[in-house]
């Protein structure tokens, strides 16, 4: 069966469904093929800081995540094993002025998400289809994308395909376009759990002791969303049968007001760890295709910005389509500048907060008070790490550089 469309795009996730919802609100002829019939938990995309709530507003999809049980918090404090919680509360981040006209940091359920994104791609006119098996991708002019569906294959021609396919991208592997990857310095475990009622929902919070590194983004319903990290050296933890209770056990810092209260929290999804990395690739667009979101190369999850990450490239990539009448590869030169820079200042952003927040011990404690200390008189030293809340264009380049990196590194 042969059929035609303007754009296909392969993957409905958070990047692919806002992207189609933006094209066809716009009048494009948008196919969107999606392998998954039903979308699950995987432990993953749960928070648009600042940057990235204002990203959702400039796509009009705001209202669109709080109906899929989104939430906004509006601070962000970092416990630490050498602060009193009352302490560090005190230095919390208000994070409805981080940007104007984000009211704060968005949290929503990751599989809530695309399932509410992909319904109002439909709705604004694009097709979607899930549940579609192996894709075979074929860029050039015109790019054809054939896939199968209840045992019939499908071929279809189109202007562009968009790999939004996520980090395994089949797009991106067929189209030859080479995944360069760092080495993780630290693993990552999440856990989704419910009937959590002491939990502020205005609260996301971050805490380092011991040996491991916490994160949590709450939301309505009594919802909250937990990660541990720990250094990738340990190559097992939390993966035996009891890993929900040994996680949750794990999360009793006596640095965070909550830790009691999570220790008792009903699990309400997968225990899953990751590799804690980041990746890019040195070209994104080729004739007749171009990639967004993970596909295109993620950032090291420990500072929270892959839906920011794909929401900015969904509206980019949109505007380029909306706009241009040429939608060939260099139409997507500045999507690809842009985004290669933002990548590159976010990876700086993700080892100056592993450097600070996952060393460990004493030595690592020691290393966040002089950070601290020394971040009280010199702006730069904070101002990389404003990067994920206020987004990495709105951070002075000087923040960037091997010097003032070296400096921080070496506090």
């Amino acid at each position: 069966m042969t059929d035609s469309a303007d754009v296909v795009v392969v993957g409905g996730g958070i990047a692919g469904s806002a992207l189609a919802t933006a094209l066809a609100r716009g009048g494009v002829d948008v196919l969107v093929l999606e392998r998954q019939s039903a979308y699950r938990d995987k432990v993953k995309g749960e928070v648009f800081l600042p940057w990235g709530a204002a990203e959702v507003k400039r796509l009009g999809l705001e209202a669109t995540l709080l109906a899929a049980g989104g939430g906004y918090t509006t601070r962000l404090t970092r416990y630490d094993e050498r602060l009193s919680p009352e302490e560090a509360e005190a230095q919390g981040v208000p994070l409805d002025q981080m940007v104007p006209g984000a009211p704060g940091a968005l949290n929503v359920g990751h599989p809530d998400a695309c399932q509410a994104l992909t319904e109002t791609a439909q709705e604004a006119g694009a097709t979607v289809v899930r549940g579609v098996g192996e894709v075979i991708v074929a860029g050039g002019t015109p790019a054809t994308v054939g896939y199968e569906l209840e045992d019939v294959q499908h071929r279809v021609r189109c202007r562009l395909v968009v790999g939004a396919d996520g980090r395994r991208s089949t797009v991106r592997r067929q189209l030859g376009i080479a995944l360069h990857e760092t080495d993780p310095a630290t693993i990552g475990t999440g856990l989704l759990v419910d009937e959590l009622w002491d939990w502020p929902t205005d609260l996301n919070a971050t805490g380092t002791e011991g040996d491991l590194y916490l994160l949590a983004f709450p939301r309505p319903g009594g919802r909250l969303r937990l990660y541990l990290l720990w250094s990738a050296t340990e190559k097992r933890r939390f993966t035996g049968p009891e890993r929900q209770i040994e996680f949750l056990s794990a999360c009793r810092f006596r640095s965070l007001p909550y830790g009691d209260a999570i220790a008792a929290a009903r699990p309400a999804g997968p225990c899953s760890s990751y590799p804690m990395n980041d990746s890019w690739c040195d070209r994104i667009a080729v004739e007749g295709a171009v990639l967004v979101g993970d596909a295109a190369g993620w950032n090291n999850p420990i500072i929270g910005q892959g839906v920011s990450i794909a929401m900015r490239d969904a509206r980019m990539v949109a505007d380029v389509l909306l706009t241009e009448s040429d939608w060939s590869p260099s139409a997507f030169d500045e999507y690809a500048v842009e985004r290669a820079e933002r990548l590159r200042r976010l990876r700086i952003a993700a080892q100056l907060t592993t450097a600070l927040q996952c060393s460990f011990g004493s030595d690592g404690a020691a290393f966040r008070q002089r950070w601290a200390e020394r971040a009280g008189e010199n702006k730069l030293f904070v101002a990389p790490l404003l990067a994920g809340l206020v987004g990495p264009e709105h951070v002075p380049r000087r923040a960037f550089t091997d010097k003032n990196v070296e400096r921080i590194l070496t506090t």
